[in-house]
Order: C-alpha cells, then structure tokens, then sequence
C-alpha cells in the first residue's frame, strides 16, 4: 500500500474504535468488584501498629522505593520506612505473575541496580520470577525488610505544621510520623475490569492477570503447564502487552481458549537470548556501566544517537531508521523540521508494514492474520515484542475473536457474546489493564494535606504543578519519583526512577547533613518550571492515533492535564540537567528552613 492508501486505513480503523466515554468505559475494581483486587500470592499477616517517629516514609515498594532506599542507604539515611499494598517488595512485579510475563526492554537497562548487587540477567529480557527475586535482592542487600509494612495502604499524608513533620495515616491504624515523605506508586498500578454489559453474572471463574490464580489453572509463574485448564474453554478478553506474553501458555493448556479481541496489538520480533557471561563481563568491566547503557537508549529513542547502538533491539530500530534516512538528506535539508517528519512517517509506515507482513508469514489461516494486523503508527501503542504469540493461531486450540473495534458485546451467565454469537465458557480472564488518565486522588487512594491544609488535588485542580517533576510548593519534604514533568521517558521507565530516587536522596542527605528541618520549591522556581514545560509537546499520543491510554481514549485532554508533559528538548536534556543540577549541590529553586 502507499502512503495515501495506508493513512487512509489507519483513519478508518480508528473510527471504528472512538468512544465518547472514553476512560469511563472501565470500571472501577473498588467501587464493584472489590474480589478481583485480593492477594492471591501471600496471606496477610497481623502485625502491631506504629506510631513512632521515622527520617523518611515512601508510599510504594516497587522499583522506586527500593532504588531509592538503596540510595539513601549508601548515604547513611536507616530510618526509612516502606509502605506497601502487595504482600511484598516488586510493585508490578509483585501483581503480574502471569504465565510468560517478561520486561520488554532489555534487562541490562530495565533492571536497576544491575552493578551494585552484582546480578547477571538471565537473558536478554528478562521473565518475571528473575524480576521479582531481583527486587528481593536490592531489599535484602540494602536491608529493607525490616523497614517494610507490607499489606498496608495509605489513607493520608498530612503536614503538621507546629511540630514540622508529615502524619502518615494507613488502613491498619499505623499513625507516624516522618520528617521526609515520598511518594513512587507507579503509573500503572490499579487495575480496571472492561465495562461490559452483565460482567457481574457471570457464574464460572473469572480473574484479572494481575492476580493471576493458579490454584484454578494449575501451572505456574516459571511457566510449568497449567494442567488445570486442559479441559476448559477459556475466554481472554484483552489484546495488549499482557494477553501477548500470556496466550502462548494459555494456547498450550486450553482445551480451546477464545482470545477477544477490540484492537490488534503490533507484535514484532523479540529474539529473546540467554546471557552470555563472557560478553557480559566484557561489557560491564567499567564502573558507572549502567548508566551509560541506560542513557544510550535513551539518546538512540530521541533521536539524538550518535551512532552507537548498545541494546539493538526492536525499540531501537525505527529510531536507526530514521536516522538512517536523515542521513540521505541533503546536508541543507537535515534541519528542516517537515523533511524530518516526512523521514519520520516515511520510516514508520516501512516498520509497520514489515510488521504486518510478519502475520502473513506466521499466521496460517487468512483470515485470521487479515484481523491480527495492526493499523495504526507504531508508537500509537505500547509496541509489542514477541516470538510465539502469532504463532499460537495455528493452534486448534486457539480462536481469535475479532471484533471489528466494537469489543465484547455482552457477558453472560454461561460465556461471552461476541458479534452476536454466545460462545460458552469455563473462566475468563481479564488482560485488560491498569487505568491511566483517571483522576490522581483515585489511583493514590489517599489525599496529600500540605501547608494550611493545602489538599495536592485542590492544588493541581488546574494541572499538575512541580519543581524537576520532584518536589512541589506548598507541600515541604515531600517528593515524588515519577516521568510526568520531568524526562516522561515512557520507553524505559526505570531510567526515570533511578535518576529521581538519586536526586531525592541528595536532597534529603543535603537538609539532613546542613542542620535544617525542611526544604520545599520555591513558588518563583515552579512557575519557571512551568513555563519552560509549556513549551512540551504533551505526553499522550496524537489524537488521530488509534484510541488506548496513550491518547487519553483518543479523547480531548482534561484542563487539568495541560502538565502531563516532559522536557521540552526531550529526555536526555532533563537528565543532563538534572544531574547538573543536583552536583552543583546548593539545590537552586528550593528554600531550606
């Protein structure tokens, strides 16, 4: 197809997905289905309640808590407290114990703190129990168990401004208090069931990936086969990132498993490898290893490489394109803003088309590689990498149930209704995700009192409002590790959490180690910040994208969303900065007292 013909499609397949609820279409698992959210890996244990006094509390005790636990470790900072909802350290990890769930980016920068503990990743990307024990490791090494209350929410963080400490209040009635709070939940972390019809009558089993129940399927998260289905019709209801990784095993055990799909999800190569530890001792020989490696596929993803390409791999690959027809460019015309776009598309509309030829190379049957081709530009959605998912339609067990954009019509007391037709089943399983884009008060689940009552949602009512994407005025030793208004480097996450748990810990060892009680950001330096971030290009997709949590549902933006934006000359100009930044150690743009 040219590329007149292919925009076309793109334009024509996303009608048929627009919605005007757009995020409203999900539900809310703690309003409804409160069930679904239970821990199915680690009973809760009682515990005594706490109401002493701690340096630093963190709200979260994935990767954030612990990369930044680790740094205020090194810097001597022991009185440190984690507050975790899942019965351990992990996060993500600690929630998606599906069959065949892995990082998709490479280990070697997904995996914080790779030099420090020593660890040789398995393999190129790695699966999910190595994740999850690695997450382990840092709590181990940085000697974290012990500063952990696991199965524990916060409910609200409040300043008390007499005696210049935050109150932290949690559902188990612990009420500390800590000189410094933090706050690294993540930006995926609670999940949403699909709004459709009579989900709620339904009278077989049903969950959703993140609470994967393998005492139902049998199996387990090192990918042993779950002989618990071999007998069972299994609906899978979600096409991402997730049902990718997880249809392959589900395809294998399922005396037949229905896979329902609204969107085709770009599956490209993945080429996963075991670690060749020869290589690898050569390639990390050097100290501060990691970090190079991280900010080289940082620079090859925003187009500022110069030429080297440490991780190779499907990510990196429209971004060598690109560069590669720059570089045919007239030397006069390699500045020119609309030859670059026109290099750009001209380069995704290549990638894209070799990725749906790649289904007619693998899927057997017609028909079904016709529905499994994704129509729209690759960064439209989180890009997928995998090498047994196409593969899986060729098995009799497997059935695709495309739905033309239109999603399952109607859950029933015995199955699912798609394109009119009930289909029986056993279970069904939810892939359908974690919610983006809804409200912060919702996905925290607790409100932020800082300075004269000052509540954080009555703050950013009109936007998101920070200094660096860390700090916020009106609202003292209080942080947050998170990509909005900062790098907002979605392609790697972890490269974000390592550079703002670093800063965070300069800060805090800075007050701590000058004698002062507080530190906040100036009102002056956040309205600077804010007017340089107005020069960003927003977060979310562009709206002709087909519509998903990249694009807001490929709905307008709230008002409110003006400052879900990174920095305006892209992700490695807030990390050289912010690194510059932290070094030069007197912390402009804060005031300490």
């Amino acid at each position: 197809m040219d590329i007149a013909e292919t925009k076309a499609k793109y334009a024509e397949e996303r009608e048929k997905r627009l919605r005007s609820d757009g995020n409203d279409q999900y539900f809310r698992m703690a309003e409804n289905f409160e069930e679904y959210l239970d821990d199915p890996y680690v009973e809760i244990e009682q515990r005594e309640t706490k109401s002493d006094h701690v340096d630093v509390a963190f709200v979260g005790g994935g990767y954030a808590g612990l990369v930044t636990g680790a740094r205020l470790a090194e810097l001597g900072v022991t009185s440190y407290r984690v507050i975790e909802k899942g019965g351990d350290f992990g996060g993500t990890w600690y929630w998606n114990r599906y069959p065949g769930a892995m990082c998709d980016t490479a280990s070697m920068i997904y995996m914080p703190l790779l030099e420090e503990t020593g660890h040789m990743p398995r393999e190129k990307y790695a699966r999910a129990p190595e994740i999850l024990e690695h997450c382990r490791r840092i709590a181990t090494q940085y000697d974290l168990y012990d500063k952990a209350l696991f199965h524990t929410r916060v409910t609200e963080l409040r300043w008390l401004e007499e005696s210049q400490v935050w109150q932290v209040k949690t559902d188990r009635g612990d009420a500390f208090t800590a000189q410094f709070v933090v706050v690294g939940t993540g930006p995926l972390h609670v999940p949403k069931l699909p709004g459709i019809p009579g989900l709620d009558t339904f009278n077989g089993h049903s969950f959703h990936t993140s609470r994967w129940d393998y005492s139902y399927t049998g199996g387990d998260a090192e990918g042993a086969l779950m002989e618990g289905l071999t007998d069972k019709r299994v609906a899978l209801i979600g096409t991402g990132a997730t049902a990718v990784q997880c249809v392959p095993h589900l395809s294998a055990a399922c005396k037949k498993i229905y896979v329902c799909q609204r969107t085709p999800s770009s599956v490209d190569v993945r080429s996963n490898e075991s670690m060749n530890a020869d290589w690898y001792s050569e390639k990390t020989n050097e100290p501060g290893w990691q970090k190079t490696w991280m900010e080289n596929f940082t620079k090859n993803m925003s187009g500022a490489s110069d030429g080297v390409d440490l991780v190779q791999d499907g990510w990196t690959d429209l971004a060598r394109r690109f560069l590669g027809k720059i570089a045919q460019l007239p030397v006069e015309e390699r500045g020119d803003v609309v030859k670059m776009m026109e290099a750009y598309e001209s380069s995704d509309f290549e990638k894209m088309d070799e990725i749906r030829g790649r289904v007619d190379e693998v899927v057997s049957d017609v028909e079904t590689a016709e529905k499994l081709k994704a129509w729209y530009r690759q960064l439209c959605k989180r890009p997928c990498f995998h090498d047994d998912y196409l593969q899986s339609f060729n098995n009799a067990s497997t059935v695709l149930l495309d739905t033309d954009g239109k999603g399952v019509e109607r859950i029933t007391e015995g199955g699912i209704v798609v394109n009119g037709i009930e289909y029986p089943v056993d279970c069904i399983i939810y892939a359908t995700g974690f919610e983006i884009g809804t409200e912060l008060i919702d996905r925290a689940g607790f409100e932020m009192i800082g300075r004269e009552e000052l509540s954080l949602s009555d703050y950013w009512k009109n936007g998101m409002r920070t200094l660096h994407g860390i700090s916020v005025h009106n609202f003292p030793n209080a942080f947050r590790v998170q990509p909005t208004q900062a790098a907002n480097f979605i392609a790697n996450v972890p490269h974000n959490i390592v550079e703002s748990a670093k800063t965070i810990a300069m800060i805090i060892n800075h007050v701590r180690a000058s004698g002062f009680q507080t530190i906040e950001a100036t009102k002056e330096a956040e309205d600077d910040w804010q007017e340089l971030l107005s020069g960003s290009m927003q977060m979310l997709a562009d709206p002709s994208c087909t519509p998903g949590y990249y694009n807001n549902e490929g709905q307008p933006l709230p008002d409110n969303a003006v400052g879900y934006v990174g920095h305006p000359e892209g992700a490695m100009a807030y990390f050289k900065f912010i690194d510059g930044w932290r070094e030069a150690g007197d912390f402009e743009g804060m005031s300490v007292s």
